[in-house]
């Protein structure tokens, strides 16, 4: 059995998840300078540690309801290799932490909804006792990202 490792955070009040391999850091939330012009999925751009970096509003990018700014905001940022060797940070509303799921415990998508919702699928986590288990949202976030590139509109 396989086991998969993936980063878990909020968005919108619901749970989702990207691949580990695909996350380099988590910061807190810091003053973005925004850029004129930017699609609204752009947010600006950050110095983290000397490094430009442009940060995505991850729910304006899937086309989720984007609430105003909420207290606890993180910052997920990519390693370049997710986004075709652009720095990449991505606005979520909190982080909860990074899971171990089994194989098992993942319903894949119909390959039609996956191509356009960008879902790996479904992540089943351990539930509130009563039998039921939690949901997360398995993203395919390089295959999200790669799609945006190709559009021109992800990076300034």
């Amino acid at each position: 059995m396989e086991i998969i490792d993936v980063v878990q955070f909020q968005l919108s009040g619901t749970s989702y998840a990207i691949d580990i391999k695909t996350a380099r850091e988590i910061v807190e939330m810091m003053p973005i300078t925004p850029v004129p012009r930017a699609p609204p999925h752009i947010a600006g751009i950050i110095n983290l540690r000397g490094e430009i970096t442009n940060i995505m509003n991850l729910s304006r990018l899937m086309g989720l309801s984007s609430e105003n700014k909420q207290e606890g905001q993180k910052i997920i940022v990519l390693v370049p290799e997710a986004a075709g060797g652009s720095i990449i940070g991505l606005i979520v509303d909190d982080v909860h932490s990074v899971l171990q799921v089994n194989q098992d415990d993942i319903d894949k998508m119909d390959a039609s909804i996956s191509k356009e919702a960008y879902v790996k699928g479904i992540i089943k986590t351990g539930g509130s006792g009563d039998g039921k288990k939690d949901l997360v949202i398995w993203i395919d976030i390089e295959k999200l990202l790669s799609e945006t590139l190709c559009s021109g509109e992800a990076v300034v």
